[in-house]
């Protein structure tokens, strides 16, 4: 990997050194006063958790993935003066930020470009779904490269990899990660990314679970865990928690956690969620306005972005937000795929598809008004200091427009947005050529931005998670953007 920053990587090495550094001389007095060798490995926890608290600038965050691949090029990244064909069909617009420009498409979100930094310079060599789906949300390469979809022998998520270094979050009776409306997978099992990996099922995110269509209606977001079953009284989960908690009582000898004690530890959580009335009002959107739930926008994306902000309000780390659309009778479709299509698709009419596509409804009217409406309440609520917002997708669009006026998959070069968490909004980062094709400036890869995802909460990309087999492995080998913050 090319090193971007190399005065801030040397500045970054020594201040790890001197963290690790003191850590030693922190657990060596601890060693002279008789500590035992899980005592010393758990006072070297304790330490690292603190080091890296005292750097993070982010205690939450909400990761909205556009599926499908959003057009750069008619949206974040205009080329007015490019020829036609090139040219985006939309009209640009003034931001709030002298010089940014966005176009017609989001005129509530261009009021709140103070807000947001543009990574203009995303770049990876995979024109293809599902692999690139899995470099991005998992940050990384997977180690099988064509293989897209979840295994237990995953890099963990980025969700996961907080958990595991940061431990519980300050509500201990709320899920750290959760993924909404639904995982997201294309009829097949999930991508990459939205699991615990290799640290293990207690590690994996709590995901709701909306039924696969109806995305523009107001349908309830279900989240399963807080169901109980037909025929399962609340006296039948305590006798089920109280056996559950005899078991974890019997395990707690061990010092090592056993994959059972993992087991029990995931099966409380998900008891919790049925039982306590503090974790229920957080799922409750009923608990907001009519307001603020029109503000939002009454369909499954406005009332997952609300509820987004009702988890990290609460005190849930991670939300990972999945943006793609489900006709009323489930049909699929990749809704920021603005190619074009030849046939009616979903109920969508092929013949201009590439405009008509990307200003449905169910795209960019809609991500317009919530993606607005969470920036604007994070900010009046005092949490986008703290929260950071990221919007990604696998790759970009083509600079040439297609025959069907849309736009077919680029990952050469493309634009992704981060604010809040310590990040300084109004700015743009790195730079594409005169026609969006190619990186001009400050080249970026998926596994930077991951690492700059985790480098918000403190996390170096040297700090490490563990596999089955206790080997150390760095949390990403990406380099964090810290011009950003």
């Amino acid at each position: 990997m090319i090193n971007l920053f190399p005065m801030h990587s040397h500045e970054r090495m020594l201040r790890t050194r001197e963290i690790h550094r003191r850590t030693l001389l922190k657990m060596g007095s601890l060693a002279a006063g008789g500590m035992t060798l899980p005592s010393l490995l758990q006072a070297r926890e304790q330490i690292d958790h603190q080091e890296i608290r005292e750097r993070a600038t982010a205690k939450n965050c909400i990761y909205i993935f556009l599926c499908g691949g959003p057009s750069q090029n008619d949206m974040w990244d205009l080329k007015p003066e490019a020829p036609e064909g090139i040219r985006t069909l939309f009209q640009p617009i003034e931001t709030n930020v002298p010089g940014i420009l966005f176009s017609d498409l989001t005129p509530q979100l261009a009021r709140h470009a103070d807000k947001l930094a543009l990574i203009r310079s995303m770049t990876h060599s995979d024109n293809g779904h599902g692999t690139a789906i899995a470099r991005t949300l998992h940050g990384m390469l997977p180690p099988r490269p064509t293989e897209e979809h979840v295994a237990r022998d995953d890099h963990p998520g980025l969700g996961a990899i907080l958990h595991s270094v940061l431990g519980e979050t300050d509500n201990s009776l709320l899920p750290p990660w959760v993924i909404l409306p639904r995982p997201f997978g294309t009829s097949s099992p999930p991508y990459k990314g939205q699991s615990g990996g290799f640290l293990g099922t207690q590690f994996d995110p709590i995901a709701f679970n909306k039924e696969p269509k109806g995305s523009l209606s107001d349908a309830p977001l279900a989240l399963n865990a807080v169901q109980l079953l037909d025929g399962v009284t609340d006296t039948r989960l305590d006798a089920r928690s109280a056996l559950l908690r005899g078991l974890s009582d019997a395990d707690a000898g061990n010092l090592i956690p056993t994959a059972e004690h993992n087991w029990l530890t995931h099966q409380e959580k998900a008891l919790s969620l049925l039982t306590q009335p503090e974790v229920k009002r957080a799922f409750d959107l009923n608990l907001e306005s009519d307001a603020t739930r029109d503000r939002y926008g009454r369909n499954e994306y406005g009332q997952s972005f609300l509820m987004a902000r009702r988890l990290v309000e609460s005190g849930v780390r991670m939300v990972n937000l999945f943006w793609t659309f489900f006709d009323d009778k489930g049909c699929q479709f990749n809704l920021w795929d603005c190619h074009g299509v030849a046939n009616d698709v979903c109920g969508i009419d092929g013949q201009i598809t590439g405009k008509s596509q990307i200003t449905h409804q169910y795209c960019t009217p809609s991500f317009d008004k919530c993606f607005s409406a969470l920036l604007e309440d994070l900010e009046e609520r005092g949490m986008l200091d703290d929260t950071l917002i990221a919007v990604a997708g696998e790759f970009g669009r083509t600079p040439k427009i297609n025959g069907f006026a849309g736009r077919d998959h680029w990952a050469p070069c493309y634009t992704q947005l981060v604010a809040g968490g310590g990040i300084r909004g109004g700015q743009v980062f790195g730079a594409s050529d005169a026609q969006g094709a190619y990186v001009k400036d400050k080249p970026v890869s998926p596994d930077d931005y991951a690492a700059t995802v985790l480098y918000a909460f403190g996390l170096s990309p040297e700090v490490p998670v563990y596999d089955r087999t206790g080997r150390p492995v760095r949390v990403t080998t990406g380099n964090p953007v810290t011009d950003l913050f």
